[in-house]
């Protein structure tokens, strides 16, 4: 059996689906889940990463584990040392972590990694670039105003699908050879905040007009939701990225055989947020 934690988010529901369709016992935790957001087979499991303890009933006949730890669950108390012993000893073989690539580039710190590389189990790490959907964020103003207003309008950057993400981690938690990879996963090109704004436009048909924020109404606007570590981190990422950062990796292609999914096709995929 599959654990997968954050079942509902972007990269946990395509996973999930991904597992499932490809006949895997699957059990879905997140805070708010049900059995209506899943799969007919899916287990769901309404659990909190910083009870440990309550993970008890998930990870029960587990082997494998996707484990996704976000900033708030962090912030709650989740203890990633807790998780990992309280999955080792539930007999839990593999984990599969979604981490960032901002640990490579030294913007997040290494500590959550070095406790799944540490652990004892048979360990994958995913390093993700930014994600396409974060121009989900976008949403309102669109279907508002047909507007984008971004920071670093033509600062390109190489985001990934989240449907990508959870094909490598499909594929690292069924299939052998992935035991102790560190995977960084971009998406096929760079792609500005600019063009993003233009291929939304071309997937609704209609014009979308883009505005360009100051670095300061930006952080404003980031700061209602995103601790200030975090925020200065996210417009270092965005204004100023480093060759590391601008860098297309071939790992998606190497793992899945086929190149990532570009920002337009997401988009497409996708239009329904933005009408």
């Amino acid at each position: 059996m599959i654990v997968v934690t954050g079942a509902t988010g972007n990269v946990g529901r395509p996973l999930v689906r991904a597992l499932a369709a490809a006949g895997e016992r699957v059990t879905a935790v997140s805070r708010q889940v049900s059995a209506a957001d899943l799969p007919p087979q899916v287990r769901p499991v309404m659990a909190d990463l910083a009870d440990p303890a309550g993970l008890k009933a998930a990870l029960d006949g587990a082997d494998a584990l996707f484990l996704l730890l976000t900033g708030d669950l962090l912030a709650g108390g989740a203890d990633p040392g807790a998780i990992l012993e309280s999955a080792r000893g539930a007999g839990v073989r593999r984990v599969v972590f979604l981490s960032s690539q901002g640990v490579a580039t030294g913007r997040h710190p290494a500590q959550l990694e070095e406790a799944v590389t540490g652990s004892g189990l048979d360990w994958t790490v995913l390093r993700p670039a930014g994600f396409h959907s974060n121009a989900l964020q976008w949403a309102g103003m669109l279907r508002q105003q047909r507007l984008v207003a971004a920071p670093f309008g033509d600062v390109a950057l190489p985001t990934v699908d989240p449907a990508d993400i959870a094909a490598v981690a499909t594929v690292a938690l069924r299939e052998p050879g992935h035991g102790g990879a560190t995977y960084e996963l971009t998406g096929p090109a760079p792609v500005s905040p600019r063009e993003q704004a233009a291929a939304i436009g071309d997937a609704l048909g209609e014009p979308v007009r883009f505005v360009e924020q100051t670095p300061g109404e930006a952080r404003a606007q980031l700061l209602r939701f995103m601790p200030e570590p975090v925020v200065e981190a996210t417009l270092g990422i965005l204004g100023t990225p480093s060759e590391h950062e601008l860098r297309v990796s071939p790992d998606i292609e190497r793992v899945l055989g086929r190149a990532p999914g570009g920002f337009a096709d997401w988009a497409a995929r996708n239009v329904a947020a933005f009408r």
